[in-house]
């Protein structure tokens, strides 16, 4: 209601006040009546509760079960997203510098390939239909594998080398 400045003339006074008389109950209603009782929803910024994983899980527990498959599924949807942004930015890069792109886009493209190596760490050879409890067993398999034999990549150790 007050936000109009007082009118110069006798003609701005009056549509100022017939203004703040036509505006000023709906502005009250709103402002004291829907804005308190209206929930918020943050749509694009929606944080979810983070669940127990699947090794905090009991055996027998199928609730326990469905949310930590819920939360990895939520976890590779956003990964696969950010592998995506990091793959767009290299390409508008390479296709910005496109003369020497190479020394310049350097950055990114590590970025993206490290990136893109963690999330086939975790999420490559599941397939499809791979749930938490087929990426819980890739990972201890890992884990098993780097223990007897180095971390993967670097070649296996001697077989007459103790552990």
């Amino acid at each position: 209601m007050g936000d109009n400045p007082p009118g110069r003339n006798p003609m701005q006074r009056f549509a100022n006040a017939v203004s703040s008389v036509v505006e000023g109950p709906v502005i009250w209603f709103r402002e004291k009546v829907v804005e308190p009782n209206r929930p918020t929803y943050y749509w694009y910024h929606r944080k979810m509760r983070r669940v127990p994983t699947i090794d905090e899980c009991y055996t027998d527990d199928a609730v326990c079960y469905l949310e930590a498959n819920a939360q990895f599924k939520r976890d590779k949807m956003v990964e696969s997203e950010i592998l995506s942004i990091l793959r767009q930015r290299y390409e508008d890069c390479v296709h910005y510098e496109t003369p020497d792109h190479v020394p310049k886009c350097k950055l990114l493209l590590d970025q993206y390939n490290k990136a893109a190596e963690n999330w086939f760490i975790k999420y490559g050879d599941l397939g499809f239909v791979g749930d938490v409890r087929d990426a819980f067993m890739k990972q201890k398999h890992r884990m098993v594998w780097e223990r007897r034999h180095g971390p993967v990549g670097s070649g296996m150790r001697e077989t007459n080398v103790p552990a």
